[in-house]
């Protein structure tokens, strides 16, 4: 079996999804995703780290202003939770990679769709039969709402 073909200097979408926050920005959407709520003093026990309470309460605002974040008012404090889950996220960003390729060149998506069979495949045999199974009922879904 051939490596695949990588281009040097580019990341990987793993990378991409990684790298796309801060590593603060991880640790406390890691510590959010655990818990259902939490203020920024509860984050910063959680995390344990050596970052000041306005470190935390900063990235917790940014969190805020992209959107991973949502907020309530709770006396003085606001207490944060995550808008999404991290398998919602992970789905998101795999969503708007795939549109993207698609949107690129929509003349031709046989490399895309043939990329994708062998990513599959190489991984789990498995996962070709969960593939299938998504494609009927994808389908089966269409063919019924047209």
């Amino acid at each position: 079996m051939s490596r695949p073909f990588l281009f040097r200097g580019f990341k990987s979408s793993h990378e991409i999804l990684e790298n796309g926050l801060g590593a603060l920005e991880r640790e406390v959407m890691a510590v959010l995703w655990s818990h259902d709520e939490i203020s920024v003093r509860a984050a910063c026990t959680l995390l344990g780290s050596t970052a000041a309470y306005t470190t935390i309460m900063t990235t917790m605002d940014r969190l805020y202003k992209k959107g991973l974040l949502a907020r309530r008012k709770a006396g003085r404090a606001f207490v944060y939770r995550a808008t999404a889950t991290r398998h919602e996220l992970e789905d998101a960003v795999a969503t708007e990679l795939v549109q993207s390729l698609i949107q690129r060149d929509g003349s031709e998506p046989l490399p895309l769709l043939s990329s994708l069979v062998d990513a599959v495949s190489d991984r789990d045999r498995a996962w070709l039969d969960e593939l299938e199974r998504l494609i009927r009922e994808k389908r089966r879904a269409l063919r019924s709402g047209a």
